[in-house]
């Protein structure tokens, strides 16, 4: 069968190499195009027809003003789509631009399944009428979206978090060659700032100015994979930070704290038991926008899965320096915040369940597929 898979980011990318992967192993005529990132051409063999570098725009404002390029984008991929004409439409989060693209493929008379929803639950909630219209299966990734979409009156597929995949497989292969992770001492600080552009831009900074009251840690900055050294060097200039390139999994395995920009390695960061702040910045404009749309009480997938802060969030105002630095005191020197973080995190481990999430939607995909 023929497969078009559309990540729009990062974390999109990790999860649609997997359910590659998986699919290959239930079909062995698949046929993959993709909209992605690196690791969905190393598991799809084939380079990507958009890279999701190229279409990730953070922020209400931020769409705004690119908003041409997108429109460009969407044209280009529903051309694509068409040329392609494939056995089905795998859209994967996303969903400013995806659930256009169902809209159009659902139109166009193609299946459409939907890998990891997107949070309607969060704000504007009636885009589940339009996915109810335009998807023809939903695969979740948290337990509490089945009763969330059932609500209105829809029968969703829960197959755990793909994460946890990705972390079993780490944790089977573990190993580092980056010499700076494999020094002894003096212990490690992860830094996470993101994989967009705007986001290293806006939120390192505010990370780097902590540095100088932690002369006894080490500062590693998790590069994302699209972007080299020097982009990350033009920011960091005057700071004493390293550098690491490869499995952001590596570095965290061996940071005794992180910082982390608000998004899916958040909830890495906690399956990988590190304690964290997390932090989110974004234009004033756009801020103003989402405090006034958005109806979830956190923002990161850590304090949402719980329904509970067990890490802090940092967001807009109080992403600061002085409030950075008391928050990191609490997790490297407050022994009580530690450890009741560490227990929640054990918590974190059994609601999230077990690997094999993109195995059971590769199976149910296929199922599904072979009975239309």
């Amino acid at each position: 069968m023929k497969y078009y898979l559309v990540a729009g980011e990062a974390s999109g990318d990790l999860h649609g190499s997997l359910l590659i992967a998986e699919l290959a192993k239930q079909d062995n005529q698949a046929e993959f195009r993709f909209v992605g990132g690196n690791k969905m051409v190393a598991k799809g063999g084939s380079l990507p027809f958009m890279h999701y570098t190229d279409m990730s725009f953070m922020g209400f404002l931020e769409v705004f003003k690119n908003l041409r390029t997108i429109l460009s984008n969407l044209k280009k991929c529903k051309s694509d789509i068409l040329h392609f004409n494939p056995d089905v439409l795998i859209l994967i989060d996303f969903p400013g631009f995806n659930l256009r693209l169902a809209e159009f493929a659902h139109k166009a008379g193609l299946t459409v399944f939907y890998f990891i929803s997107p949070k309607v639950w969060a704000w504007n909630q009636k885009r589940v009428l339009k996915i109810k219209r335009d998807v023809d299966r939903m695969f979740v990734i948290f337990p509490f979206e089945v009763a969330f979409y059932k609500q209105w009156g829809m029968d969703v597929d829960y197959i755990g978090n793909p994460l946890m995949d990705a972390i079993d497989q780490f944790l089977m292969v573990k190993g580092v060659t980056d010499v700076v992770l494999t020094a002894d001492s003096p212990p490690l600080i992860a830094l996470l700032p993101g994989s967009r552009r705007q986001e290293i831009l806006t939120i390192l900074p505010y990370m780097l100015q902590v540095i100088p009251y932690y002369p006894s840690y080490r500062f590693v900055i998790a590069q994302a994979p699209d972007f080299d050294e020097r982009f990350y060097r033009t920011i960091t200039e005057g700071h004493q930070v390293k550098f690491h390139k490869g499995n952001p999994y590596e570095l965290l395995a061996r940071a005794t704290a992180a910082l982390v920009t608000s998004g899916t390695a958040t909830l890495e960061t906690a399956l990988l038991n590190v304690p964290e702040v997390v932090l989110y910045k974004t234009s004033r404009i756009s801020y103003e926008i989402a405090k006034r749309l958005i109806k979830i009480p956190f923002i990161s997938l850590v304090n949402l899965i719980m329904q509970e802060e067990v890490v802090k969030e940092l967001i807009q105002d109080t992403c600061n320096r002085d409030e950075i630095r008391r928050q990191l005191d609490k997790i490297l020197f407050g022994s009580e915040s530690r450890t009741d973080m560490l227990k929640k995190y054990a918590l974190l481990h059994q609601k999230v369940g077990e690997a094999g999430a993109a195995k059971r939607a590769a199976i149910k995909m296929f199922a599904y597929l072979k009975e239309c």
